[in-house]
C-alpha cells in the first residue's frame, strides 16, 4: 500500500490552485477582446463555467471520467462514485491515496480545474450575443456529454488510451489535455459559431477588443497558471515535471516569434493582441507534448503553432462562420498540430527522431476521433438548445450591449464621473454633513 508523500500532495495542490487560476485569466483574456458594451457578460460566462461544471464534476463527473466500470470504454458509470461517494476515505476513516501517494481527493481538485477551463474556453466564439441562461444549460449537458466521457477515452482507460484498439500501434500520447481540452473545445467552438450564427455587424470595426492591457494581463495570468497545467501533469514534483515547464516556457515564447513573424511579413506591423495570442496558441500546442519532446523540439512546436494560428484566425472572414475571439484559430489549431507534432518531435518514439511512422499514426487517429466525437455530440447539444429556449438576445439588446439587458451593469461606467464633474464646476459644493450628526 502507498505511503502519503507529502511533497507530492503539495505540488498536486499548487497545481491545482494553478489551473483554476487559469478560468479568470481566461474571463480577463476574453473580456479584453470584446467590445466595452459585453465585457462584465463575457467575463461571467467564465464564472458561470466555473460554478456550474464544479457543482457538476461533484456529482457525476469524476464517476464518469475514473471509473473502472467503462460503458464501451467511452465512459465510466455515473452512479459508481456518485457525490464523491467512496472517494474520500477507506473503510477505517483513512484517505485514500493513489499509486504515487496523493490522496485522491487532491486528485480530484486537479481533475476538476480541467473540466472548467475546457468549458470556458468554449465561451470566446460565441460572445456578444448569446442568453446567459443558454450559456449554463449548454455548460452542463456539454461537460457531461462532451468532456466527461473524451477525460474517459483518453485518462481513464478507455478508447484513446493505452489500454483502448489503437494502443497496439503506439501508446497514444497527450500529457495534459491537447485531445481532452483544446481539440474538444476547438471543434465545440466551431460548431457553436455556425449554429449560433454571426454577430451584427461581423467583419466590421463594430467588434474591436476594448481593453488590450487586459487582454495581456489575461494572457499572461494563463502562461503562470499553465505551468500548473502541464508541468502539474507529471503528478509529481520531479525530472519530468522540470521538463514539462521548460518545454512550455519555450513552446509559448517560439509561438510570439512565430506569430508577430507573420503578422510582420502579411500587415508589415506587430501587435500586443498578436503577442497575447501567439502566447496562448504555443501553450496549447505544447500540452498534449510538454513530458514527450526536447527544448528544441518545444521551439520548433511553437515556432510552428504561433504562425499557422496567425493565418487559421483568417480564415473565419473568409469562411463565413463567427468564431468570436478565434478559440477555432487558435485552439483547435493549435491542439491538433501539437497532438499530431508528437508523432514527428517526440524524442523516444518521433519519425524525425528516428521512431518510425507508428507514433504518427496513432496520434493522428486520436486527434481525428477526438474531433469527431466533439464535433457531433456539440451539435446535438447546441441544436437543442436552439429548438427549446434559443440561444440568441434579441436583435436590438445585441446592438446595444448585452450587459445592461442580462446583468444590469456596465463595466465602464463613465455617465456618473461625467455628471460628478459638470456638477462641481457649475455649482458649489456644500460642506459634507458629519456621519455622527
Amino acid at each position: 500500500m502507498a505511503e502519503l508523500d507529502t511533497g507530492a500532495t503539495a505540488w498536486m495542490l499548487v497545481s491545482a490552485s494553478l489551473v483554476l487560476l487559469m478560468t479568470p485569466g481566461v474571463a480577463l483574456f476574453y473580456g479584453g477582446m470584446v467590445r466595452a458594451r459585453s465585457v462584465l457578460n463575457m467575463i461571467m460566462m467564465s464564472f458561470g463555467a466555473m460554478a456550474v461544471v464544479t457543482v457538476v464534476y461533484y456529482l457525476w463527473g469524476w464517476s464518469m471520467s475514473y471509473n473502472d466500470s467503462s460503458v464501451a470504454g467511452i465512459f465510466g458509470s455515473p452512479f459508481t462514485y456518485f457525490g464523491l461517494r467512496d472517494t474520500i476515505y477507506d473503510a477505517e476513516g483513512n484517505f485514500l491515496l493513489d499509486s504515487r501517494g496523493v490522496p485522491v481527493v487532491v486528485g480530484i481538485a486537479f481533475q476538476v480545474t480541467f473540466a472548467i477551463i475546457t468549458t470556458a474556453l468554449i465561451s470566446g466564439a460565441i460572445a456578444d450575443r448569446v442568453k446567459y441562461s443558454a450559456w449554463l444549460v449548454f455548460t452542463g449537458l456539454w461537460v457531461t456529454l462532451a468532456y466527461f466521457p473524451l477525460a474517459h477515452m483518453v485518462w481513464g482507460g478507455g478508447l484513446l488510451s493505452a489500454d483502448g484498439p489503437f494502443g497496439a500501434i503506439a501508446t497514444p500520447i497527450d500529457f495534459a489535455g491537447g485531445t481532452v481540452v483544446h481539440i474538444n473545445a476547438g471543434a465545440a467552438a466551431l460548431v457553436l459559431a455556425l449554429v449560433v450564427g454571426r454577430r451584427k455587424g461581423f467583419g466590421g470595426d463594430l467588434h474591436r477588443p476594448s481593453n488590450l492591457p487586459m487582454v495581456m494581463l489575461g494572457a499572461a495570468l494563463l502562461w503562470f497558471g499553465w505551468f500548473g497545467f502541464n508541468a502539474g501533469s507529471a503528478f509529481t514534483a520531479d525530472g519530468t515535471a522540470g521538463l514539462a515547464w521548460v518545454n512550455t516556457t519555450g513552446a509559448a515564447a517560439a509561438a510570439i516569434l512565430g506569430w508577430l513573424l507573420v503578422e510582420r511579413l502579411r500587415d508589415g506591423y506587430v501587435t500586443s493582441l498578436g503577442a497575447a495570442s501567439g502566447v496562448v496558441a504555443g501553450l496549447v500546442a505544447i500540452t498534449p507534448a510538454a513530458g514527450a519532446l526536447s527544448p528544441l523540439g518545444s521551439l520548433a512546436l511553437g515556432a510552428v503553432a504561433g504562425a499557422l494560428c496567425a493565418y487559421a484566425v483568417g480564415l473565419k472572414y473568409r469562411l463565413g462562420f463567427d468564431d468570436s475571439l478565434d478559440v477555432v484559430g487558435v485552439h483547435l489549431v493549435a491542439g491538433l498540430w501539437g497532438t499530431i507534432g508528437i508523432g514527428l518531435l517526440a524524442t523516444d518514439t518521433g519519425l524525425l527522431y528516428g521512431g518510425g511512422v507508428s507514433q504518427l499514426v496513432v496520434q493522428a487517429i486520436i486527434a481525428a476521433v477526438a474531433v469527431g466525437f466533439s464535433l457531433l455530440v456539440t451539435t446535438v447539444v447546441a441544436l437543442g438548445i436552439r429548438a427549446t429556449m434559443g440561444w440568441r438576445v434579441a436583435d436590438h439588446h445585441e446592438v446595444d450591449g448585452i450587459d445592461k439587458v442580462l446583468h444590469a451593469e456596465t463595466a465602464y461606467d463613465l455617465h456618473p464621473v461625467e455628471q460628478t464633474v459638470k456638477h462641481s464646476v457649475e455649482q458649489p459644493v456644500e460642506e459634507p454633513v458629519a456621519a455622527a450628526r
